[in-house]
């Protein structure tokens, strides 16, 4: 079964962590430091705070945000859970809001309708690794007084306007999850441009401590302050290795992860039943997933029938994602059904096809066989 995803470990990146293993610090040591400075410098934000997930740095961020008990965020609900839940871990509520349906990512109009008195914060989500649209987005919550929050967690690499992802938004998170550009085996950054804000990410991920190990340790000194509750969100030296190993060779990975796209572009585009999302003028997309939209016009079945005809065929294809709302935990607070109409849409009809920077020219082809296969099966 072909993976959808997943990461290329060489090597070098072994050697790295080996050394990393025989040094000092193995955690919250001069790794990190050094990692978030690399990242930081890739995307050309002043500040980056490492954690120990994604998820981790969408909480931090949420809080370095200031949400808190009550607050109301946007958040779009073709996203994985995370993105929301960061919301109501500090008490505030996501309110869903659709999307375009040429990119799938977060419609501004829709969003500028959705603010409301008690709305504190936008998170956006780069779908699939294609930017949202982050200068009407950050021009919209200036206007209102609100943090944008970019969650880029599929888009690193990726530009908007010429310009990397990562400094466009007052907040940018990003996974290093091994399906994703590069990795670090869990882990994750808050980057941004304000000096506080990312103060207050630091202590979030220490336990809310006001001062780290690895400073007393410099300093000669024993006495530390817990000013706010955090949580143990920390990123190991060790991880920080991979990361970096992995950062210097992530030109490589993104322009392996475009060729495999532009294939699946070329070659699968007069399949019938095959739909594709738009990518923008104005972007260069990062290609964490290649989603593809079946045409319920030509197709004579249901996706899970399409889903199970390719997975029969060797193609491990997933689906990204069912609406945040639709979840249990969320139908227990409350949230309707079908809320997010273009979503909705989108959902029942998208499939995901492997693509990742260690797949084979002999793999893309094996998925391109097999959709051209099912689909002309399922359209004839």
């Amino acid at each position: 079964m072909l993976p959808y995803g997943g990461q290329l470990i060489d090597d070098d990146d072994i050697r790295a962590v080996t050394r990393a293993l025989g040094d000092d610090w193995i955690t919250t040591g001069p790794r990190v430091a050094e990692f978030e400075r690399a990242v930081a410098a890739r995307v050309g934000a002043r500040h980056g705070v490492a954690v120990n997930s994604g998820t981790a740095a969408l909480h931090a961020a949420a809080f370095a945000a200031g949400i808190g008990e009550g607050d109301e965020v946007i958040v779009p609900p073709l996203t994985f859970a995370a993105s929301a839940n960061a919301v109501l871990y500090l008490g505030g509520r996501p309110v869903f809001c659709d999307v375009r349906a040429d990119t799938l990512n977060l419609d501004p109009a829709r969003a500028a309708e959705a603010i409301g008195p008690r709305t504190r914060a936008i998170i956006t989500v780069d779908f699939g690794g294609q930017p949202s649209d982050l200068g009407p987005l950050r021009d919209l919550a200036d206007r209102h007084g609100l943090v944008l929050i970019d969650d880029a967690a599929h888009a690193l690499g990726a530009t908007y306007r010429g310009a990397p992802v990562g400094a466009q938004a007052h907040l940018t998170t990003l996974s290093f999850h091994p399906v994703k550009a590069i990795t670090t085996g869990e882990g994750g950054m808050v980057l941004t441009d304000d000096a506080e804000r990312a103060a207050r990410a630091r202590r979030f991920r220490n336990h809310g401590i006001s001062t780290e190990a690895a400073g007393r340790h410099d300093a000669g000194q024993w006495y530390y302050e817990m000013v706010d509750l955090g949580f143990n969100y920390r990123l190991p030296d060790i991880q920080c290795a991979l990361g970096l190993s992995q950062l210097a060779k992530l030109d490589r990975f993104l322009a392996r992860r475009t060729a495999i796209a532009e294939r699946y572009r070329r070659e699968l585009s007069a399949v019938p039943g095959v739909l594709m999302p738009a990518v923008a003028a104005d972007v260069t997309h990062a290609w964490h997933i290649f989603a593809i939209l079946l045409d319920p016009e030509r197709v004579g079945v249901g996706r899970a029938e399409v889903f199970g005809a390719l997975r029969a065929e060797g193609i491990g294809v997933a689906v990204h994602y069912i609406p945040v709302y639709r979840h249990p935990y969320y139908q227990r607070l409350g949230y309707p059904t079908a809320m997010c109409p273009v979503a909705e849409s989108a959902h029942e009809r998208l499939l995901t096809l492997p693509l990742s920077a260690r797949m084979l020219d002999s793999d893309v082809a094996d998925v391109v066989a097999a959709v051209s296969k099912v689909l002309r099966h399922f359209t004839g």
